[in-house]
């Protein structure tokens, strides 16, 4: 199986990256599965059930969240109808939606799940221990395994791929808006990154203005970050492929595509 993700959709300009590029991406890749990371899909700030559709209609057949998934308070009316919008796992048990969902193409079936880290970010549950238990609930299904882990700190992002390593097929980071380039396969057939990096402004910081964020820096005073909507748009992802019947990740590839590094059919 083929799979490429897409890393974290920010506001109009992501997504219209996503419905530009991914028919492109589809063709090059020759990919079966799009999983996309939408929890900033909504001017910065989670995700609406149009946007949702929207989406899955551009062609993305799994749509992942992270510490914005509940900014949209509409998010509380259709996230358990909808079959393939997935919320961190390690979320308490008492919140709506589910932390895994399966999708089966050509007769191959791939679990997705989703968590959250705690590093710097609000304590959930531990993911390790969720981890654990989803991916080995997944493997009763498939030796195909894809974990999205949006977490702030680097190291526990690292930490999550040694965890899994011979268990999932991939762990991708997200959160952080930055790609990074340390892909690889780990040992035990894992394919890793620490971050997918965005999807949306180029040259603003992290997706948002950077009038607002310099501000922020600068004075230290309480602002209102916002995602432009016009400008130098971006797409990051990552791109794997796996074998079918073990599981384990055979080629891992970064995708860049901006104004500096057009894409390349």
């Amino acid at each position: 199986m083929k799979v490429i993700f897409i890393g974290d959709i920010v506001g109009s300009m992501g997504r219209e990256m996503v419905i530009d590029y991914l028919s492109r991406l589809k063709r090059k890749y020759q990919a079966d599965v799009i999983i996309a990371n939408g929890e900033n899909a909504a001017s910065g700030r989670g995700i609406t059930k149009a946007i949702y559709h929207d989406l899955l209609h551009a062609g993305v057949d799994v749509i992942t969240m992270g510490n914005h998934t509940w900014d949209q308070k509409e998010i509380f009316d259709f996230i358990d109808e909808v079959d393939y919008l997935i919320r961190p796992a390690n979320f308490s048990e008492q919140a709506p939606g589910k932390g895994m969902t399966t999708i089966t193409k050509n007769g191959v079936t791939l679990s997705v799940i989703n968590l959250h880290g705690r590093t710097f970010l609000p304590p959930h549950d531990d993911p390790f221990t969720k981890a654990d238990e989803l991916v080995e609930e997944a493997l009763n299904l498939s030796p195909l395994v894809f974990v999205d882990f949006h977490a702030e700190a680097t190291s526990e992002k690292i930490a999550m791929g040694w965890h899994l390593d011979g268990k999932a097929s991939v762990v991708v980071g997200t959160h952080t808006h930055v790609q990074t380039a340390d892909d690889r396969i780990l040992p035990g057939g894992t394919a890793y990154l620490t971050d997918a990096g965005m999807t949306g402004p180029y040259d603003e910081i992290l997706g948002m203005r950077k009038e607002d964020v310099l501000y922020r820096f600068h004075t230290n005073l309480p602002t209102r970050f916002e995602v432009p909507k016009k400008g130098r748009p971006q797409l990051n992802g990552l791109f794997v492929e796996l074998d079918d019947k073990t599981g384990k990740a055979l080629k891992i590839e970064r995708i860049r595509i901006n104004e500096d590094h057009p894409f390349i059919n």
